[in-house]
């Protein structure tokens, strides 16, 4: 019986979408920890993610493909080189991504409490 609200579209895509906010946490940290490391290349999430997930819940088998699809560190390809060394980390950017990553994550995890509350108020009877 609640095996169906944990396999819905909606379900599936938030917990991808919150796997994909925690690797690109990862990725701005190591970006940040590498600001100044000669020849570092920034890292972000593959952007073919995005697409397996839009291509997925447009064909309605999210839920049914959700393991097959796993989020991916790859360099990005439109940071642009800054410095001699080669490096194109800059670090403004990094901290307004991990402020907007960190505003993602906090809207996620709220979407997945509030069906976690929905059902605990449907078996038992109250909402507290």
């Amino acid at each position: 019986m609640i095996d169906p609200i944990f396999h819905s579209d909606n379900y599936q895509l938030t917990r991808k979408l919150l796997d994909g906010v925690a690797l690109r946490q990862e990725a701005i940290a190591a970006n940040i920890a590498n600001a100044e490391t000669p020849g570092y290349r920034r890292l972000d999430l593959s952007p073919n993610f995005a697409e397996q997930l839009k291509a997925s819940l447009a064909a309605g088998d999210l839920a049914n493909r959700s393991d097959t699809i796993r989020a991916t560190l790859a360099p990005d390809a439109h940071a642009r080189a800054l410095r001699p060394d080669g490096n194109n980390v800059e670090i403004e950017k990094e901290l307004l991504e991990m402020n907007k990553n960190s505003v993602e994550h906090e809207f996620l995890t709220q979407i997945i409490t509030n069906n976690i509350k929905q059902l605990k108020m449907a078996i038992t009877g109250r909402s507290i």
